[in-house]
């Protein structure tokens, strides 16, 4: 099995988390910033002490051009690649009738277009390794077709991220590929986390190491046989 992962948007937060769950598991890892390259720089010598592999790369993921040249130098540099998680992705609460035409295109480009984009350019290296996983990011309750109030643009990314992946999954198991959601809540570094903990079931947000290791699941070798699901680490958001 070849150790070689990407992890988008892993200067920080939740990305951050699940490349260093990586490295602790013996995978060489690309930390990808965008505009955070001191943060990346210092999260990808935490991964090192780990005796592993560990770079920093820039990209504009939203940038088609930009995110075929991040999957490149990722295997270029790490000697291959067989694991991406896709977790970049902008949010945007506000009314839909009141989003703008700009914050429409952001939010589809920095959810669904960069999961897209980054994929896509990974299958060659994954297909090659003749092994490989993809985990991306939705959102709790991304699957139920129901209305939004203040968030429609960024849950019908996650949505179309949903149905991306579960395409994915049944093309690419005849190439031991899996392909699988990992949808959270509030995360205990949301930026409205004391608010919504109260309608929380759980009373409490997950924790970035908890997020991790729903990711790391769908990677491990207990997930071998597992491909085109979601799984939700939201406290019973959606109960």
């Amino acid at each position: 099995m070849l150790k070689k992962a990407l992890v988008t948007g892993s200067s920080g937060g939740i990305g951050r988390a699940i490349a260093l769950k990586l490295a602790s598991q013996g995978f060489d890892v690309a930390f990808h910033y965008n505009r955070s390259g001191e943060a990346a720089s210092k999260a990808s010598q935490e991964a090192a002490t780990h005796g592993v592999k560990a770079i920093a790369l820039q990209a504009d993921v939203t940038n088609p051009d930009q995110a075929k040249s991040l999957v490149e130098r990722t295997a270029e540099n790490l000697g291959g690649l067989s694991v991406v998680v896709n977790t970049v992705g902008n949010y945007l609460g506000k009314p839909t009738s009141q989003t703008s035409i700009e914050e429409w295109h952001e939010v589809i480009d920095s959810n669904l277009n960069s999961t897209f984009y980054i994929t896509q350019a990974a299958l060659f290296y994954l297909k090659a390794a003749n092994w490989g996983r993809i985990v991306n990011f939705a959102c709790a309750s991304a699957q139920n077709v129901v209305a939004r109030r203040t968030n429609t643009a960024y849950v019908i990314a996650k949505t179309g991220v949903i149905i991306y992946t579960k395409s994915l999954a049944q093309e690419l198991i005849k190439d031991n590929i899996t392909a699988n959601v990992v949808s959270p809540g509030i995360a205990e570094n949301s930026f409205d986390v004391e608010e919504m903990i109260p309608k929380l079931p759980a009373k409490r947000a997950a924790t970035l190491e908890e997020i991790s290791n729903a990711v790391w699941f769908f990677i491990s070798p207990d997930a071998d046989y597992i491909t085109g699901q979601i799984l939700e680490v939201s406290g019973g958001w959606s109960l």
